[in-house]
């Protein structure tokens, strides 16, 4: 169960699920991790950062929130890893055939299993951009392919792929990774293309999986395995607007944030984060009230309809 109202203590009027474009969905999950514990006590240190940030964005001119953000019940399964990636699955094809832009914050990383395996059951030729310090491509771990180290091995499977920021693997998965879409961090260090030649790669619908240690520690110490060699705060921002403004991101998630002791730096990064991919998404919606990006039918049809689904109910 979610205890915040409202998702950053935004008016009720805009946190309203028949009216709000958006969804945010909390899965405090930490089932898998192998090292530091707490990506549970993620989502809710990431909507208490959220409560006290401006939420005027300086360099879109915009306030997305009125856009609407419904703030959905937390994912609370955690009888086993399988169950809690169904639970995931099924709340978030809920709330995409819905017609909204479906958001998820972790959590450890094993839940975007299901998060990407919604989307990649709703939307035709997916693109899942998988921005991380960790390749995740195990076929499977501990005895289980639900796994944090598993997260990206379906998509792997079953959608196109592509890496960004990856800076530790085991050798075990050079067999399985697709190395022409793998941008590993060394390579992005000496490559002023590095965005460009990521975005030739995706396709037009995209899914957004953001491991916060992704970014380096040095911006982002709050997660379970963090990684020397990360992605800095304003190439960041760059690459994602760049990927909203050129393709249809059609959802995405945010894991992995272990909040610190003491030190509220890294939830308060996740909490900004957060609302500049919203108004990246929304920036052309803002500009231009009479353009709508949720049509009945087909939906997200600024771009490209939705495969045949069947409503969750």
């Amino acid at each position: 169960m979610t205890t915040n109202k409202t998702y950053a203590g935004i008016p009720e009027s805009y946190a309203k699920l028949d009216t709000a474009k958006i969804v945010l969905i909390p899965v405090p999950y930490d089932g898998t991790s192998t090292w530091q514990k707490g990506a549970d006590k993620g989502p809710g240190a990431f909507l208490e950062a959220s409560e006290n940030m401006e939420l005027y964005d300086i360099e879109t001119d915009t306030e997305v929130y009125k856009k609407g953000i419904y703030l959905a019940e937390s994912v609370t399964e955690n009888s086993s890893p399988e169950a809690m990636v169904e639970a995931v699955h099924k709340t978030a094809k809920h709330y995409i055939n819905k017609n909204k832009f479906v958001t998820l914050f972790g959590g450890e990383h094993s839940i975007s299993i299901g998060s990407i395996r919604a989307f990649n059951e709703c939307f035709n030729s997916l693109t899942v951009l998988h921005i991380d310090a960790h390749a995740d491509l195990r076929k499977e771990y501990e005895g289980s392919s639900c796994n944090h180290a598993c997260a990206v091995y379906e998509a792997s499977q079953t959608s196109n792929l592509v890496q960004v920021g990856i800076r530790s693997m085991d050798i075990a998965e050079t067999r399985v990774m697709n190395a022409e879409k793998v941008f590993f961090a060394h390579n992005m260090a000496t490559n002023e293309y590095w965005m460009d030649n990521v975005i030739d790669l995706l396709t037009n619908n995209v899914f957004i999986t953001f491991d916060l240690d992704a970014l380096d520690p040095s911006i982002m110490p709050g997660t379970g395995t963090p990684e020397p060699g990360g992605l800095l705060w304003y190439e960041t921002l760059e690459f994602l607007k760049i990927v909203f403004e050129e393709k249809n991101v059609v959802g995405f998630d945010i894991v992995e944030l272990c909040p610190e002791k003491n030190n509220k730096r890294s939830e308060f990064l996740a909490a900004k984060l957060y609302y500049k991919m919203l108004s990246y998404k929304f920036l052309e919606t803002q500009e231009d009230e009479n353009v709508d990006d949720f049509k009945v039918t087909p939906p997200f049809s600024k771009i490209s309809k939705f495969k045949d689904t069947d409503d969750y109910e």
